[in-house]
Formats: C-alpha cells, structure tokens, sequence
C-alpha cells in the first residue's frame, strides 16, 4: 500500500524531487495539477518568442477562456469550449471579420456538474458531466440552445482520481463515452470505471464496449478506415521511463489490461500476480507516447487544405508529466500511419516547456470546417489557432 501521508507531504515540495521515495516524484506546476487552475495569460510576445508549429502552418491565439478543457468545433466555425470547474460551456464566436479573434466570447450553458466532454449530434448539444450525460436542443448555424438541458445518462460512477468524462458521437450515430479510473493502480468496485461505454442517442442502452482503458481521456474514428483509436494515460510512480502511455484502437469487447497489464501486456508489478492469462490476452498499444506524457485531445484532420502528408493524421494534445524527476510532454504531437500500418509520431506544436519552466499544458484539439485547428490549454487559459499557410 502507498503511504498517504508521505505522499501528501512529497506533493508539498512542488516541484522539487529531492526526499521522496522511488517513484513518488512530484515535479509540475502544483495549481495547475492539483486544482485545474492556470498561469497567467500568455503574452504575445511570450508566445512568438517561445511557441513553435510545425512548417508548412501558422499560430496565433484565439481566445483567452476561464477554466477551458475541451474544445469542439461546430459545423458553423463557431468553438464550444467546457470548463469544468467553473461549471459552464463557453461558445466562442466564429471569426467573420477575418481579425484572429472571435467575434464574440459568451456563457451559453452554466450551473453545470463538472462539463467535459462535448459533441454535436441531430440538432443536440451533448455534455458529459462528472456522473451524468446531458443534451439540449442546439442549432449550430445561430449558436443558440432551446429548450431545457435534460440529462439522458444519470447514475455514472464520478469522482476519484480522473473524474472528467468525455463523450462523442460515433459514424454508427452512438453516443460513446469514457470512464477513468477512481485511482492510479486497484481493482475497481465498479465494473464501468476504466471503460469505454456506448449509448443509443436517447442514452439508453448501456453497454461496456471496452475495458482496461485506464484513463482514456479522449477518443476519435480514423476519417478514411472508421476504426476506432483512444488516447489512454499509463499508471504512475514506477520510475520516470515506465509504463508508456498508449495510443489504443478500442474494438468491441476489448481488454486492453488494466491494471494487470502494462503497455504490451507486460505484467503489473503490484496487480499483475495471478492475471497472467488476462494480461497475455488484453490487446496491446499501436503506439506508445513516452511514460507520463498523459496524452489527453485527439482529433483526425480530414480538411482537404491541410498539407497532403498530413491530412488523416492525428493530432493529440500531451499534457505533459509531473510524476517524473525531469519534465517531459507539454506539446502537441501529429500521428502518421505508414504503409505498413506503423504510427510515427512528430513534434507539431512545442515550446510551452523549455529547461522546466512551463508556460502551456495543450488538453484538447479539434479542426473546423475550414481547416482551422483549435488547441485548448487549461494552464494560460487560452485556445491557439493553427492554420495551413
């Protein structure tokens, strides 16, 4: 078992790694970490002097939003961004007059339980809330809700050590959603923690599509093959290297390990002992980001004006670590699938980590209909934008 207390007391050091034992390393921002709050804005020159995108597109800050998560963007060129903390849903206008900023940056749903995840689907706007799933009517052309917001999914496990929930909409018309572990390595009391699960529209149905997705905090279905990949957090505190965090194609009624198994199915050295056949079965990454990196936002570019050797990439958001004893993530990577099915991963946007000081955590990622690519970060509080040039 763990020992709490030291635990605690090594968090106290923030930042620093001296004193804790093997493995308990503490090294993050600790607000941001801890309580989901940021740094300051971003200044402009800040970022002109420090950010960097990959060649062949361009970066600009969008918006600086309260608490923002996740972003979506809608059919319209409007940006849904949650903020779970502060309870709301922000629309961000879409930029008509051409000046790089919103036109317009408005609360359009508040007094929220924790909204996270959030989807658009037949004229409903989708919210995954900390134990509830809720939509309300939606009409994304004019960027207003009708009606009341009802919740269609109640009753979800919340709270613990990953308590936000994300949901999507997937080709099939299902709604799926993901529930995080309630702790770093156990085994759960709930069978729906550490699973992917899937709904009909109207939230019945349930069903555990896939399990042993220890924190599977964003998911999205390749525009040309519709498989299914999710971004999955590894366990912590077994050293800086180890496990990796994984990038996972979800198949009904896949295992993919938790928490027997580790990356390709190595088994836990704490729960492993006595599920050696259930971790040689679970299925194994088809990438594996490096440990800590906690890869969150994925989302497939398919616009036709993105640069040809990355339309169909994936563009996932790495958080970045705090449970290693140097800092490792904080960037915003592209996935490339080769001929023979291979997945190699490129820096896209970086420079939010430099010799450990940290202006930036990327969380989520999602392309307009333009092309745009939208990128929260939860520590300065802002949504970059990145264009083709």
């Amino acid at each position: 078992m763990l020992n709490l207390a030291r635990f605690v007391w090594c968090l106290g050091l923030v930042g620093l790694t001296l004193g804790c034992p093997e493995g308990y390393v503490f090294n993050a921002p600790i607000a941001n970490t801890l309580l989901g709050s940021g740094g300051k804005a971003l200044d402009p020159t800040l970022i002109k002097e420090r950010l960097r995108v990959a060649p062949g597109f361009a970066l600009s800050l969008y918006a600086h939003t309260p608490g923002v998560r996740e972003v979506r963007a809608t059919a319209s060129g409007d940006v849904l961004a949650s903020a779970p903390r502060e309870g709301v849903v922000y629309l961000l206008g879409r930029d008509a007059d051409g000046d790089g900023k919103p036109d317009s940056q408005r609360i359009l749903l508040g007094d929220l339980d924790r909204p996270n995840g959030i989807d658009v689907h037949d004229g409903w706007l989708y919210i995954a809330e900390g134990s509830a799933i809720g939509r309300i009517r939606f009409d994304e052309q004019q960027g207003v809700t009708t009606g009341a917001f009802e919740r269609v999914v109640t009753g979800l496990p919340s709270g613990g050590n990953h308590w936000r929930r994300t949901v999507r909409f997937g080709p099939d018309g299902m709604m799926y959603a993901t529930i995080g572990s309630s702790c770093n390595v156990c085994f759960e009391e709930d069978e729906r923690r550490a699973t992917m699960l899937r709904f009909r529209a109207d939230g019945s149905g349930e069903h555990i599509y896939a399990r042993g997705l220890r924190n599977a905090a964003d998911f999205a279905w390749h525009p040309k093959s519709g498989e299914l990949f999710a971004t999955d957090n590894g366990r912590d505190l077994l050293g800086d290297d180890y496990p990796p965090c994984e990038l996972n194609l979800v198949v009904e009624g896949g295992d993919y390990g938790w928490p027997v198994a580790n990356g390709d199915r190595e088994l836990d050295p704490d729960l492993g002992a006595g599920h050696e056949a259930r971790a040689a079965a679970s299925l194994p990454p088809v990438f594996d980001f490096r440990a800590h990196n906690a890869p969150l936002g994925i989302d497939f570019l398919k616009h036709p004006g993105q640069p040809a050797d990355y339309r169909f990439a994936a563009v996932v958001a790495l958080h970045g670590s705090w449970n290693r004893s140097a800092k490792d993530g904080y960037k915003v990577v592209s996935l490339h699938w080769d001929g023979a099915g291979a997945v190699h991963s490129r820096d896209f946007l970086w420079g939010f980590l430099l010799d450990e000081d940290v202006i930036g955590r990327p969380v989520d990622v999602s392309e307009g209909p333009d092309g745009a690519i939208y990128i929260s970060d939860d520590y300065a509080e802002a949504v970059y934008r990145v264009v083709a040039q």
